[in-house]
């Protein structure tokens, strides 16, 4: 019952974060170039550019300096120790990437995503995922690792 609750919740905050026009970054967001598609909250979201940012807690909101993405339900996850650099983790299926999680440089915690519908399915039919992970080298651009 406190799951759907929260879903629910958390599906509200999506619609209010879907309606927003405004595209500036702020302080602790994240800005990642990413070189392959990739699926989060059950949308398939081209290559490219975006700001991953904390709207909420137990929210990120991952969209392109045009405006346009998804919010996404996540939980926090602790890392063996601050690293110099941060990531973005990302399931490999194939060809199909889901987001998984999100570590800021400097910080031992980061933010997981709830694995999706989509991906369960995915990992279902095709079996053990692969990690791709991507470097944040500086607090707002990362590069392939």
């Amino acid at each position: 019952m406190k799951t759907r609750v929260f879903l629910r919740a958390v599906g509200i905050a999506v619609l209010l974060v879907s309606s927003m026009s405004s595209s500036q970054t702020k302080s602790g967001d994240t800005t990642v170039t990413v070189p392959f598609s990739f699926v989060v909250a059950n949308q398939e979201l081209p290559s490219g550019r975006y700001i991953v940012a904390s709207i909420a807690q137990g929210v990120l909101r991952i969209f392109t300096p045009h405006g346009q993405g998804v919010a996404v339900p996540v939980h926090t996850t602790e890392g063996k120790g601050p690293e110099d650099s941060g990531k973005v983790v990302f399931h490999r299926y194939g060809n199909t990437y889901f987001l998984s999680e999100v570590w800021t440089p400097g910080s031992d915690i980061g933010k997981q995503v709830f694995r999706s519908k989509a991906e369960k399915e995915v990992e279902m039919r095709q079996g053990k995922s692969e990690i791709a992970v991507l470097r944040i080298k500086e607090c707002k651009e990362t590069v392939l690792h």
